[in-house]
């Protein structure tokens, strides 16, 4: 079996696929101050929750935007999986070709969703990544990752709403019933959805416009994505596992590359 792991800023997203199907999927927030065996315990007996033994795991990869923890988490899973894990990263085979004039500041975690997303639903495809931030990549037809853009994630600007406030709550991020607010908390959610949704249809039409790339198809993925792919039609498909998959398809290119 193949464990993925995506350490993200805010949660790290692992999944177990047994061949061809995602087996099994755990979520385990992002912190600095843990040591190897901690991490090493930790994944342990995720797994075991889902039946799934150790000894069944032979190979790992992992895509971080954390570089802080990734001492202690990749000796974690030396020590307690006895696997050496596949870092993304630069040298790593992934058949996507990055068009940037500093390919190694474009995030793994970026690069596996363009892969995910080219594989699974072709070329031309703008895939938006609803996490900490947000992120609309571009890929091309003959799978370049030509332009990038880079918003706040909807709960970076709720932080900042009731942080910078003196009398603003902290709420929910959830869809009100109407725009037209009545009081305190549907405003600020109004605000931070609706404003999104908006965000999110400009970007994606101006990123079009400029590249002058048609018939692009639009996947979105990330823990908020579903509430603003469901309130647009700019979105074609919303992928809840899209980087889990990227990291298997990656893991499968460099296998056979070896």
């Amino acid at each position: 079996m193949l464990l993925v792991i995506d350490v993200g800023n805010t949660n790290i997203t692992l999944g177990v696929f047994d061949r061809e199907e995602l087996k099994a999927t755990f979520r385990m927030t992002t912190q600095i101050a843990r040591t190897s065996d901690e991490y090493g315990i930790i994944l342990s007996d995720l797994l075991r929750v889902k039946n799934i033994q150790v000894e069944e795991i032979d190979s790992v990869i992992v895509a971080s935007v954390v570089p802080k923890i990734m001492h202690s988490f990749t000796s974690g899973i030396i020590k307690y999986l006895k696997i050496t894990p596949l870092i993304v990263g630069a040298g790593t085979k992934t058949g996507i070709k990055i068009a940037a004039s500093n390919p190694k500041e474009i995030g793994a975690d970026r690069v596996v969703d363009a892969v995910a997303a080219y594989e699974l639903y072709g070329g031309p495809v703008l895939v938006i990544d609803f996490g900490t931030a947000i992120t609309y990549d571009l890929i091309t037809e003959d799978g370049s990752f030509i332009a990038g853009v880079t918003s706040p994630g909807l709960r970076i600007s709720a932080n900042a709403l009731w942080n910078e406030t003196a009398k603003l709550p902290e709420i929910e991020i959830a869809m009100p019933e109407t725009i037209l607010a009545k009081e305190t908390v549907t405003s600020m959610q109004a605000g931070l959805v609706f404003g999104c949704i908006g965000q999110t249809e400009y970007i994606v039409k101006r990123m079009l416009e400029e590249s002058g790339i048609q018939n692009c198809r639009v996947i979105a993925t990330g823990g908020l994505g579903k509430i603003i792919s469901d309130a647009t039609d700019v979105i074609e498909v919303y992928d809840p596992n899209l980087t889990l998959k990227g990291l298997k398809i990656i893991s499968d290119k460099n296998k056979s590359g070896r």
